[in-house]
């Protein structure tokens, strides 16, 4: 999902009706071996739009970014009704499933039985204008 989400995004600015509009900013969770495989297997994300918060999650934190089970469950459930399939194609989906334990924001040493708190950590989309945020 986050790989056609990011794709929209970057096409996006390159609107000519955006021209002059900064981003997108992209905040992951991980370490910078996944960060190279993602932009591997996404060449149209600039490394340069994408910041890697590692596993203490400051800045998911500081974005005000919760986690999954620490939410309303009536909330989460409508939440869900937004959600559809990704539209990364045939290709985009092989090179997903083949690349997701790589991507995985799961810390090298995690102990087997344990859920990462990095796959439980939710994540959003602001709009900022100045100093003002528009849309979170």
């Amino acid at each position: 999902y986050c790989w056609s989400y990011a794709k929209d995004w970057c096409e996006l600015q390159q609107r000519e009706d955006m021209d002059g509009i900064a981003g997108p900013i992209f905040i992951s969770i991980g370490d910078s071996e996944k960060l190279n495989v993602f932009l591997e297997k996404n060449p149209y994300v600039d490394r340069d739009s994408v910041l890697v918060d590692d596993y203490n999650f400051d800045a998911y934190k500081a974005a005000g970014f919760g986690r999954a089970d620490e939410q309303d469950k009536e909330v989460a459930k409508e939440a869900t009704k937004n959600m559809g399939a990704p539209k990364i194609g045939f290709k985009g989906a092989w090179d997903y499933l083949t690349s997701a334990g790589k991507l995985a924001p799961i810390p090298k040493d995690m102990k087997f039985g344990e859920i990462p708190e990095g796959v439980l950590r939710l994540g959003g989309t602001f709009v900022v204008n100045g100093d003002d945020i528009k849309y979170r």
